[in-house]
């Protein structure tokens, strides 16, 4: 049986793959299932301190698998019931960081857009591609693409369903970085290695719950949040390795989240 998720391990990086490359990666319940059990055993991992999700073969994930379009438009579709959402990788206390290898739209769009770092080939194909479906705006990319392009942008890309590249996906904000595709994964893993390197798993977790967290809030409320948080990262080892590290002028040697 084809296993719907590749992963692997490699000096602290875990790598995750969507392995349906005869079909794009088109998302299905069951690989959202083994995507989200992946990140959730990846969580409680202590030699996992960063993750990197792409896809095998010329896709990153195409949307919505359309065998599973057609059986919900003639009402034959049973779903497969998960509790956790979309937006699940927000939830994980280490970095998520997208490798946008190829075709990105629809739903993979938004796999791609809440992992908290994006990297993408130049030449992969993006596309909102819900209004050319019928669709919607879905699972919080109303929210998230207005906060990365701007909101004449966003509905852009909403309303056209036009397809644009990776390069283009750079320029409007989308994504951290587009490199030629035969750099992609070498670039993202080198990123990923000086997160293991240098930055500590506890802080990396609470930074990542701040900037998820902290859009729905008022700055007031934010800068009260962080005062707290400060104070509790003054208790933990991190904070004291981390000074020693550089007065010691040496690499830091951080504990497992």
């Amino acid at each position: 049986m084809l296993d719907l998720v590749l992963s692997s391990v490699d000096r602290g990086v875990l790598t995750l793959t969507f392995n349906r490359p005869d079909r794009l990666n088109a998302w299905t319940d069951a690989m959202g299932r083994r995507y989200f059990d992946l990140l959730a055993e990846a969580e409680k991992d202590p030699e996992v301190r960063v993750i990197v999700v792409t896809g095998a073969g010329r896709g990153f994930c195409a949307g919505a698998d359309f065998q599973t379009l057609d059986a919900i438009r003639d009402g034959s579709y049973e779903r497969e019931p998960d509790r956790r959402p979309p937006t699940f990788p927000t939830t994980i206390g280490k970095p998520v960081l997208a490798a946008v290898n190829g075709a990105c739209a629809g739903l993979g769009m938004v796999h791609a857009l809440v992992c908290d770092l994006v990297f993408t080939a130049d030449e992969a194909k993006w596309t909102t591609a819900f209004a050319r479906r019928g669709l919607i705006a879905e699972y919080g990319l109303s929210w998230i693409l207005p906060r990365l392009a701007g909101q004449v942008r966003a509905m852009d890309l909403l309303l056209s369903g036009r397809t644009f590249t990776g390069a283009e996906a750079y320029e409007l904000g989308l994504v951290n970085r587009s490199v030629p595709g035969e750099h992609l994964l070498a670039e993202v893993r080198a990123y990923a290695r000086e997160l293991v390197a240098h930055s500590s798993p506890a802080s990396m977790a609470v930074i990542k719950r701040q900037v998820w967290g902290d859009g729905s809030r008022t700055m007031e409320a934010a800068e009260t949040a962080a005062v707290r948080l400060m104070a509790e990262s003054f208790g933990r080892p991190d904070f004291a390795e981390g000074v020693a590290s550089f007065v010691e002028r040496r690499a830091p040697d951080f504990p497992p989240l």
